[in-house]
């Protein structure tokens, strides 16, 4: 009545079925490499070139990150990259904008 398959049919047949699964789930990160493209400029004219240089850099280190994962299709990676890089320019817009207004005063 039942037919004996191979012990690896099935493992294969997993694997192949993950496999497929993953790749649809997995999809390009384009709204969070856009988000963090937008907020690096948004904190180059808050001023962090001057203010947050440090913050800036991180910012970019990361977006750079997220652009090598994004050509590898390593979604996850480069998303995860793409948003520590809107994270750090958010850190040199705040610091920019608050250095900007004490040196005003």
């Amino acid at each position: 009545m039942y037919k004996k398959c191979h012990p690896n049919a099935f493992r294969l047949l997993a694997a192949v079925g993950l496999l497929t699964l993953s790749a649809c789930a997995s999809n390009p990160p384009v709204q969070e490499m856009s988000d963090a493209r937008q907020a690096i400029q948004a904190a180059i004219t808050a001023g962090a070139e001057e203010f947050a240089e440090l913050a800036l850099k991180d910012a970019r280190r990361f977006l750079a990150d997220a652009e090598a994962n994004l050509n590898r299709k390593a979604y996850n990676g480069a998303k995860n990259d793409a948003r520590e890089a809107k994270r750090w320019a958010e850190v040199a817009i705040n610091t920019a904008v608050e250095a900007a207004g004490t040196e005003q005063h």
